[in-house]
């Protein structure tokens, strides 16, 4: 087995505030709670939970967006939290972030060609030339015409905005994508689009994802291996085959009841609950089953 790219040790995030009056108190919010997993290179490592569980936490920590209170992280045996803002900054190339929301992602005042050149101006990558070469190229890539470049976010659809964000992080060619709910803000089948875009990329690059959701159904199509998070904490790891087949915990099978199921009548009548993929094919939309980690296309 190879050794992993990102190796995350007992991570910890705290808040605290203080309140009241006239003798304030002070409160403490354990956002991430001992968190430790390791992402493998090239496959997609699924953190699922509720809202507010700790998984974009988790993301941002990561990408040291925000300090973590205690904890190691490790990307490439290098140790992220000890790194100055210099070689920070260089290992930042390698690990990019795809955003929840493609409405407040992208700058609304810059182009589409200024937003995919971005990268390239604050790391020094290439010429001009180069750049611009890179730019249309990145374009093709999501499968936006280049005429797109001469717009403005607000002339895009959701769908196509998140494209523009894809592209944006595979700008400096990373080895670490997080993927934070890239699509629980867009349509059912714009959803579909996206998923299958970023598995198409991963496929091409050898792309490592780690993918950040809430929804279930998409995350057993999706990840090589899944880790449920509860209240801060990692409460279950498993293949994803293993969780969905054997789940362990109460919460992890709490979370599979909750799928919904397209048939009122047989919510009604307490039937079980169907399998993620059952609720898929009920809802008439189509899964072909392709290799791990990859959904099929819609």
């Amino acid at each position: 087995m190879s050794a992993p790219l990102l190796d995350v040790r007992s991570l910890h995030k705290t808040y605290t505030s203080r309140s009241g009056w006239p003798a304030s108190r002070e409160h403490v919010v354990r956002a991430v709670n001992d968190v430790s997993f390791d992402v493998r290179p090239g496959e997609t490592f699924g953190l699922v939970g509720e809202s507010g569980c700790g998984k974009s936490t988790v993301a941002r920590c990561i990408l040291r967006l925000i300090p973590p209170t205690a904890g190691s992280i490790r990307f490439q045996d290098e140790d992220l939290l000890a790194l100055k803002a210099e070689r920070l900054r260089r290992v930042r190339r390698e690990l990019q972030i795809i955003f929840q929301d493609p409405y407040s992602s992208l700058d609304p005042r810059m182009t589409v060609r200024g937003i995919l050149l971005e990268p390239f101006e604050i790391h020094r990558v290439g010429t001009q030339a180069e750049r611009d070469k890179r730019v249309r190229e990145l374009a093709d890539l999501v499968g936006l015409p280049e005429s797109a470049l001469k717009k403005y976010p607000h002339e895009f659809s959701g769908g196509q905005r998140q494209r523009i964000g894809i592209a944006r992080a595979l700008a400096l060619s990373p080895k670490l994508v997080v993927a934070d709910e890239p699509v629980s803000a867009l349509d059912l089948s714009i959803r579909a689009q996206v998923i299958n875009l970023l598995a198409d990329l991963q496929q091409q690059f050898g792309l490592t994802y780690l993918f950040i959701a809430h929804d279930l159904t998409l995350v057993r199509h999706v990840c090589h291996r899944v880790a449920v998070m509860r209240r801060g904490q990692i409460v279950e790891l498993a293949d994803t085959d293993e969780l969905f087949s054997n789940p362990r915990h109460p919460y992890t099978r709490r979370l599979m009841d909750a799928i919904p199921i397209p048939d009122p009548h047989r919510a009604r009548r307490g039937a079980p609950s169907a399998a993620p993929e059952e609720a898929v094919e009920e809802s008439g939309v189509e899964l072909r089953e392709i290799s791990p980690g990859h959904l099929a296309r819609i």
